[in-house]
């Protein structure tokens, strides 16, 4: 079969599994006022299995947009509020004393679910912050002695306030490496904050009903994962990984003295997964070099981390990662 039929097949294959997405934003619509970006990448991650990070000030619907989001799937949901007196137990459960029989039993925590909505998770320290490590790379948990695995889909979607607000701890590096997509969620234009204000004051709010099953995002998923990605564009997200690595090997010597530690592998893997879920928003059955530049930045912006110097110039990792774009050629 040539290419150009198994792609034909790939795009039928996208018509008979996306209704159910379509119909997941339309419901979504009937809370969320705009917003589309966030809904979007809320959707890829949804679809290439990855963990998203939030950061914008309070108010702009970042809770409301996932917790409305869980509400569309037949999906277990849990929301857990980040504070700096949160303990690991808190999240991931603990070992119970029993009087009656002089045991230990295991006492679930709050992980234990489908969609997990992390909120602020900034607000808790590093020892909290790292419970969710093995949960978020390995999809296991580990309570005393026994590791349980978890459910099928599992995304965990935290939100942060920008960490210059008072009473944040940054994440680790570790654990931002984690995350599929890191996003920055902005204020809403004039038509839509009237929007909000119109839908929003007139005492009964707007619900979403349950529309889709685990069923119907697991066979999105194998398509998802079949998606054509021609080897020209594996060159360049692989060129665009090493660039941030390696800067004077791509004509970018002035960022070398900005870069501290660039991106890591996972970058690659899931720039590639991040850009075949575009692909499949989009109707597509192959990965185009736009697919792959609209979602760059949101892979790339947690990865990137300057040095000292580059903090002093105020230079941002979003500035960096956006002159590796424009350096490196488009296939």
């Amino acid at each position: 079969m040539t290419v150009h039929a198994d792609i034909q097949e790939l795009e039928r294959r996208i018509q008979e599994t996306r209704p159910f997405v379509d119909a997941v934003v339309a419901e979504v619509g009937k809370v969320i006022v705009g917003q589309d970006y966030l809904i979007e990448r809320l959707l890829v991650a949804l679809l290439a299995d990855g963990h998203v990070l939030l950061e914008g000030v309070p108010g702009l619907a970042k809770t409301m947009a996932v917790r409305t989001l869980a509400a569309t799937l037949d999906t277990g949901f849990q929301r857990i509020q980040f504070t700096p007196d949160l303990l690991p137990a808190d999240v991931i459960g603990t070992m119970i004393y029993n009087e009656r029989d002089g045991g230990f039993t295991v006492k679930k925590g709050p992980i234990f679910s489908n969609l997990i909505l992390a909120d602020e998770i900034n607000r808790a320290p590093a020892k909290v912050q790292s419970a969710l490590l093995e949960a978020m790379q390995e999809r296991q948990v580990t309570i005393g002695e026994e590791t349980f695995n978890l459910d099928d889909p599992f995304l965990v979607l935290a939100t942060q306030n920008p960490i210059e607000q008072e009473g944040t701890y940054p994440l680790p590096e570790a654990q931002l490496d984690r995350f599929m997509l890191k996003l920055k969620i902005d204020y809403p234009n004039h038509d839509e904050e009237l929007e909000i204000l119109r839908r929003m004051t007139r005492g009964k709010i707007p619900e979403a009903s349950t529309i889709a099953s685990p069923a119907d995002v697991a066979r999105a998923r194998e398509v998802v994962y079949d998606l054509y990605v021609d080897e020209k564009i594996e060159q360049y997200i692989v060129d665009l990984v090493l660039a941030t690595r390696n800067p004077e090997e791509y004509g970018l010597r002035e960022l070398a003295t900005l870069i501290e530690y660039g991106a890591s592998p996972r970058a690659t893997i899931y720039l590639t997964l991040a850009g075949k879920a575009l692909a499949f928003l989009r109707g597509r059955g192959y990965v185009t070099p736009d697919d792959v530049r609209a979602i760059g930045m949101d892979v790339f912006r947690h990865r990137v981390i300057v040095t000292y110097e580059a903090e002093a110039e105020e230079i941002t990792p979003e500035q960096i990662v956006r002159r590796v774009f424009d350096a490196i050629e488009v296939p």
